[in-house]
């Protein structure tokens, strides 16, 4: 890899990381805290919206994220021409 392509790499990798950590942020300190009122005028499973996003809505949206983070990570790979062993 070219140093001009590894940096490209990068700059894609930490734009994707960025991206996922904020809507990570935004539903476990947002829809957990910020907008808890607000949520807890709706009903899921019996609880509060509010409250089940504290208490579990943002780890099953982490865990979604971790898959999205790996397709999205394949995707960046071919694009850039990375093979599986680490072509870094």
């Amino acid at each position: 890899m070219t140093t001009d392509t590894h940096r490209a790499y990068w700059r894609d990798n930490l734009k994707l990381v960025f991206t996922l950590l904020c809507i990570w942020f935004a539903v476990s300190f947002g829809a957990g805290i910020l907008f808890v009122e607000e949520l807890n005028q709706f009903r899921l499973g019996g609880y509060k919206l509010g409250f089940w996003f504290a208490q579990q809505g943002s780890i099953y949206t982490f865990v979604i994220l971790i898959f999205v983070y790996a397709r999205m990570m394949a995707r960046l790979d071919k694009k850039h021409g990375v093979n599986r062993e680490g072509d870094l």
